[in-house]
């Protein structure tokens, strides 16, 4: 793959090219609207493709928090034409790495050392590049290691690709109001904790001890002397990505085992730990020959406070989100209903939100699920067009839910697709005989 000898930093190198890809999307939506002029069953799936391609190939070269949102949003399968997570999807995997000469670069500015000096092998040449940092193979004192290297100025530019996007955001998920800004924020915080390799190195320490005693779940170690906040280096892990293992497994068995160690790791940090691997993503986790999985990357941990924890999790009892007056609470309490709504908004929202709930609490509501199931995605599916269509959300305010909803619902798609992948039946409370 063709590496990158340059990564624009400054606000109006970024700015000008986001604008340089926004122009790109206009030509494509006015060829559209051109040939659907003279051919009026003309679908949407080629402008979609084409649209993908530009701006996928807009953000891959300014990395960092821009291809942070793409990769995020590859998630959201239920909600995104197929042409956008294809190819977002390819930022969890399939990046153009920064050139030997960068990275020796920022080695020297992070130890003053070159990788030659502090390692007896190195190669200059990355294994694996993403939105934020690449990974590369070390070796010290006959021990295999992954050293990943955080690309330059990806931290100083976050809040300038922020504020780039936001116009965009705001008009595709119709925020009104200053009361927008927590969600942004709550955004950039996050981004500016994941630039911080230091803190990650504390979290990954952190959830490895925690976490450890889960069966047929295993994570490297990390070496804080050869780590700095632009650099982390840990063991090797050796396996296969879970979604390779989910594309040529037929052993269900293997499929159970796998899918519950995930699914027991989840449950564990968010009803124990109370904080999260918010990133739940296939580039994430690895499938060992032992048929384990292996946990890599804990650079997003989103805390999950109380006030919000509760309310969250007492919408999986069904006693509660069939009693109108007990879910109306629930729902001011998670600022899902909110003080100046219009009567026509309280009961648009609650009728709304009753409905997602009902739905996505299923893998809850008994002793065990079945991820296969394929009726309850088709599902998610059929509900994430109705809203899609629904002229009526375009009128409303649509600055909805706790900032906290950012991270947990991401965690939880994220979840919810990696064990449709695994096709896993799993034991729900499975993770409380580890507390």
């Amino acid at each position: 793959m063709k590496t990158i000898d340059y990564i624009p930093t400054s606000k109006i190198e970024r700015a000008t090219k986001l604008v340089q890809t926004g122009a790109k999307v206009g030509v494509n939506y006015l060829k559209y609207y051109s040939e659907k002029i003279v051919n009026s069953d003309l679908t949407r799936d080629k402008l979609n493709e084409n649209n993908a391609e530009d701006i996928y190939d807009g953000l891959k070269s300014l990395k960092g928090s821009a291809l942070k949102v793409a990769q995020m949003l590859s998630m959201d399968k239920s909600f995104l034409p197929q042409a956008y997570v294809d190819k977002f999807s390819l930022s969890q995997f399939s990046v153009p790495p920064l050139s030997a000469p960068l990275v020796l670069k920022t080695f020297k500015t992070n130890f003053g050392k070159t990788p030659y000096e502090i390692f007896d092998e190195f190669n200059a040449n990355s294994v694996n590049a993403a939105s934020i940092g690449q990974v590369h193979m070390a070796v010290k004192d006959g021990k295999k290691l992954a050293v990943k290297i955080q690309y330059p100025g990806v931290a100083n530019s976050i809040s300038s690709d922020l504020s780039l996007v936001k116009p965009i955001a705001i008009r595709m998920f119709n925020l009104q109001g200053k009361d927008s800004d927590k969600y942004f924020k709550e955004v950039e915080d996050k981004l500016i904790e994941e630039t911080n390799y230091l803190l990650e190195l504390e979290q990954s320490q952190e959830v490895v001890q925690a976490c450890k005693k889960i069966q047929n779940l295993v994570f490297p170690e990390y070496y804080p002397e050869y780590s700095s906040d632009k650099i982390i280096t840990m063991d090797w892990m050796t396996g296969i990505h879970l979604s390779e293992f989910t594309k040529n497994n037929t052993n269900q068995e293997t499929a159970n085992k796998i899918g519950q160690a995930l699914w027991d790791f989840y449950m564990y940090q968010i009803h124990i730990l109370k904080k999260v691997h918010a990133d739940p993503h296939p580039g994430n986790f690895l499938v060992n020959k032992k048929e384990e999985l292996v946990a890599l990357d804990f650079g997003c941990m989103k805390q999950i406070p109380n006030d919000f924890y509760t309310p969250y999790f007492e919408l999986i009892d069904k006693k509660v989100i069939n009693k109108p007056k007990i879910f109306n609470t629930k729902l001011f309490e998670l600022e899902i209903l909110r003080k100046d709504d219009s009567n026509e908004e309280v009961v648009y929202f609650t009728e709304m939100f009753h409905d997602l709930l009902s739905l996505f609490t299923k893998p809850f509501q008994g002793e065990t699920f079945d991820f296969s199931d394929e009726t309850f995605f088709d599902s998610i599916a059929k509900l994430g067009e109705r809203f899609s269509k629904d002229t009526n959300l375009r009128k409303m305010n649509g600055n909805r839910g706790s900032k906290h909803f950012i991270y947990m619902n991401r965690t939880f798609f994220g979840l919810y697709n990696l064990m449709f992948d695994l096709k896993a039946t799993i034991v729900v409370n499975a993770y409380q005989k580890y507390n």
